[in-house]
Order: structure tokens, then C-alpha cells, then sequence
């Protein structure tokens, strides 16, 4: 290691972006030319152009659908995707950078969490639920940032009347009170300029805002009951309190409480239900743990049944939420899974027939390996970087070192259990074990890692042929 700073590694020359490739900052992914959606994905995920082009046509097919008028529309429904590649490709990491962007409700599951039905576990149509719960949570927010202006207005107009309450004077008759709105003007400039915060009030809030119940499903899970008991049992759920605050705390409980009472919950339920229905987007992740017949031993008997209760959710069936029914003919199903042990065609017919769209993700070599640590906005490599420089360490990393990172996680990656871009996380942690323990004492200091210092960090890990301990 020298203590001479460098430059990084340079970035590969690439043509320039055209204008039509610039993304505005408040697009939704849907609203995206396919090439606007690779050029995104590209700023974080290395490589897998197959994939990335397949899941942008897929999503601004969705988007074309959604402009056609009359039955048409109804007719066309998403070519859903299946992903082959080994771990640590990028497939969970396309499916992460697609939250992201997507606007529209996002959820991603792992497809051995749930279980035949007759087995303890969650039945398949959960994920329909989840899927909607998000939707309802983006609606909400959306929903409170239109009526924020009016909700701070009735919440500052409540604080004003807990700081100045009207006067009840003995005798006078109503509408003979004495006129307050000088001294309550006065005041509401005091509260605006803050100068008031640091008083106490006393508002109400309750206790328990939407109580749920869990219970055995017949499906044999755990499921939660959407029953709001607070509307049927008033005067037993969401009792309210009396607590004491400052005006400043107040002000934000007052909001909330304006924000929920001018939201039509309806309306949002309605509104979540459509999204979901025509953009909701699935990643079923490690979909080749279900992919087998039966005649197993031990809870694997189940695997075909999954995929059988799978199908009718990525053909198309309606799902009962607390919301509502929600129909999943439209929602897109990207599906993953590394395939190592079973194959795609271990699939029942039916299944495999619902996902049309097969996209086959490279494995990474050096090449792929030195992109990562270099090209990507969050790259590791800038990651370092900035945690150590909140401790006054300037960190930079030499192109050989980069290069010798690289190296070294193809090797460790051929030697052993092959765990793709993750083996670049044990290397680096491991090669700045050492710089990171001793930063805090270290003062502001340029450090420059090399490739020599990378091969004498590194040398024990690459020649231990079992690596046990390392193996992510």
C-alpha cells in the first residue's frame, strides 16, 4: 500500500448518450422508451443486455396495452419472463433496480416460501394481498402530498384554538362574545415563526388506529384479517387519549389526522385495485426450488403442487383482499431462478407455457468483474470510499488493484461454490479488514490500494483450496 493518491479506474469509452436516452427525473419507468429503461438498469447493473431489453419491451408493452380503446385491450395480456442464470448474475438485482424506477406497485417474493395447500405455509394468492397492500401505501402517500397544504391550514387552525380557546363568559349570550381575532392572528404569527414550539398542549390520539386479527386460513397458513374493528366495535378498538406535547410535535399529529380525515379511503381502494391490476409487477424469485415432480420425499412432495397453485395466479384469476377482488389477468410475472440442479422444462407444461419470454443471463468473468467495481453509480469500490471518508480517510483504489480483485474472484469462484458478483463483497471485505479497523486512529490520510498490496491481502484466501469461511 503507497500513500500517494491516484485516480480510479477509467471507464470504458462508450458512445454518448442521445438525447433521446436522457431520462427526466420525475418519469415513471412505464412512461420510458425500452432504451430509456436499459439505459437506467446500465447505471447499475453491468452486462445482461438480454435481459434488460427483455424487461423493458415487456414493460412499454404494458404501456402500449394500456392506450388501446374497446375489448382489444382486454385481449392482450403481459408475456410474462423467466430468467435463467446462476447466482450472483444480476437477476435479483435487475428485479431491486425495478422497484426503483416502477412507480407502480412492486413486490418481489421468493417462491419457496409458500406450500401446497394442506401444508403449514403461505398459500400462493398472498402474494396478490401483499401486492395490493403496496399499492394502497403508495396511493396514501400520494393522496396526503395533494391535501398536505390544506391539512397543515386545519391543523394550524386547531392548534391556534387548544392555545387560544374561546372564552366562556357567565351571561352573555351567544353571538355577544368578545371579538378574538386580533389575538388569535397575533398568534398564528407567533406559531409560524416557531416561536411558540416549545409549548405544551394537550391533544387527543389514539391508541390502537386499525386493529387486525391472524388466524388459521384453510389453505393451513397464517394469514392476517383485514377487518377494521375500530368501525364495528367503536367503543372497544381506537379508544382515543389525552397526551401532552410540545406544539411542535403537535403540529405533525394534527397533519396526519387532517391528511386521513380528507382522504377518501374508498377512493384509495379503488384506486390501489386498478393499479394493481393494470401495472402490477411480480418477481418470483428461485422459482427452480418448486420445479419437480412428484414422488420426493419430505416436504419437496410439494413442489408440484406449488406450481399448481401458482398457475392460475399468473394465468389470470380474481384473489379476495380486504380491499377488494383483485383480477391478476394483466399483472406482469418476471420469474428467476438459477436452474442448477432442476431445469426450465422441469416445470409443468402449464406453467412453463405462461412464460413465454426465456432470457438466459451470462456468467461474469474478469471483464464483467472490473465493470462492477468500477461503473456503477453505487459500485463497491465507491461504496468503501465513502464510508471511509466519514473518518477523514481519502481511499482510492489503482487500476491494477481493480484488475487483481477481479483476478482473484474468478479464481476463488472456479475453485469453489461459483456465487458470481457476490464473491467481489468477501474479497473487499477482507482486503480492507485491516484499513477499516484502524481508520478511527488513522487521521486525514490518502491511502492508495495497489495491486501489490491487493495480492499480499489477499494471498491466504488464494490458496486455501476449501474457503469455508469465506464463502458468502
Amino acid at each position: 500500500m503507497t500513500k500517494v493518491q491516484t485516480g480510479g479506474a477509467s471507464r470504458p469509452t462508450a458512445a454518448a448518450a442521445s438525447p433521446a436516452d436522457e431520462v427526466p427525473a420525475d418519469a415513471a419507468i412505464e412512461d420510458l422508451a425500452p432504451r430509456q429503461i436499459v439505459t437506467e438498469l446500465d447505471k447499475f447493473v453491468v452486462g445482461q443486455k438480454a435481459a434488460k431489453r427483455a424487461v423493458a419491451i415487456a414493460l412499454r408493452n404494458r404501456w402500449r396495452r394500456q392506450q388501446i380503446q374497446g375489448f382489444m385491450a382486454d385481449e392482450i395480456y403481459p408475456k410474462n419472463i423467466l430468467m435463467i442464470g446462476a447466482t450472483g448474475v444480476g437477476k435479483t438485482e435487475i428485479a431491486r433496480r425495478l422497484a426503483k424506477l416502477a412507480r407502480s406497485p412492486f413486490l418481489k417474493v421468493e417462491a419457496s416460501k409458500f406450500t401446497e395447500v394442506g401444508y403449514v405455509g403461505r398459500d400462493c394468492e398472498s402474494m396478490i394481498r401483499d401486492l395490493t397492500e403496496i399499492a394502497v401505501a403508495l396511493v396514501k402517500d400520494e393522496k396526503r402530498r395533494v391535501v398536505q397544504q390544506s391539512a397543515a391550514e386545519r391543523a394550524e387552525d386547531r392548534l391556534l384554538h387548544l392555545l387560544l380557546p374561546d372564552p366562556l363568559t357567565p351571561g352573555v349570550m351567544p353571538g355577544e362574545e368578545p371579538d378574538l381575532s386580533p389575538t388569535r392572528e397575533k398568534f398564528r404569527e407567533r406559531l409560524r415563526a416557531g416561536k411558540l414550539d416549545h409549548r405544551k398542549v394537550e391533544i387527543e390520539v389514539e391508541e390502537t388506529r386499525y386493529p387486525s386479527l391472524e388466524m388459521f386460513t384453510p389453505q393451513g397458513g397464517v394469514e392476517e384479517v383485514g377487518i377494521n374493528l375500530k368501525e364495528m366495535m367503536p367503543g372497544l378498538f381506537g379508544r382515543r387519549r389525552q397526551q401532552q406535547v410540545t406544539v411542535a410535535e403537535a403540529r405533525e399529529i394534527l397533519k396526519q389526522q387532517e391528511a386521513e380525515k380528507l382522504i377518501d379511503q374508498r377512493q384509495v381502494a379503488g384506486e390501489a385495485i386498478r393499479r394493481v391490476e393494470q401495472g402490477g409487477l411480480i418477481f418470483l424469485d428461485e422459482i427452480d426450488k418448486v420445479a419437480g415432480r412428484e414422488g420426493g420425499r419430505g416436504p419437496d412432495v410439494s413442489r408440484e403442487g406449488v406450481q399448481r397453485d401458482l398457475l392460475p395466479i399468473v394465468e389470470g384469476t380474481t384473489v379476495t383482499t380486504k380491499y377488494g377482488m383483485v383480477k391478476t389477468d394483466h399483472i406482469l410475472f418476471i420469474a428467476a431462478g438459477a436452474f442448477h440442479v432442476s431445469k426450465p422444462s422441469d416445470l409443468i407444461p402449464e406453467l412453463q407455457g405462461r412464460l413465454p419470454i426465456r432470457v438466459e443471463l451470462d456468467d461474469l468473468g474478469k471483464e464483467e468483474f472490473v465493470r462492477i467495481l468500477t461503473e456503477p453509480e453505487a459500485s463497491l469500490t465507491k461504496q468503501y470510499t465513502a464510508l471511509l471518508a466519514t473518518e477523514g480517510v481519502e481511499l482510492s483504489f489503482r487500476p491494477d488493484a481493480v484488475e487483481e480483485i477481479a483476478r482473484l474472484a474468478v479464481e476463488v469462484n472456479s475453485q469453489t461454490e461459483n456465487i458470481g458478483a457476490r464473491r467481489l463483497a468477501t474479497l473487499m471485505e477482507k482486503l480492507l479488514e485491516e484499513i477499516s479497523f484502524q481508520a478511527p486512529e488513522m487521521g486525514d490520510q490518502e491511502v492508495s490500494v495497489d495491486g501489490e498490496y491487493v495480492r499480499s491481502a489477499l494471498a491466504d484466501i488464494a490458496k486455501d483450496e476449501d474457503l469455508s469461511r469465506y464463502v458468502l
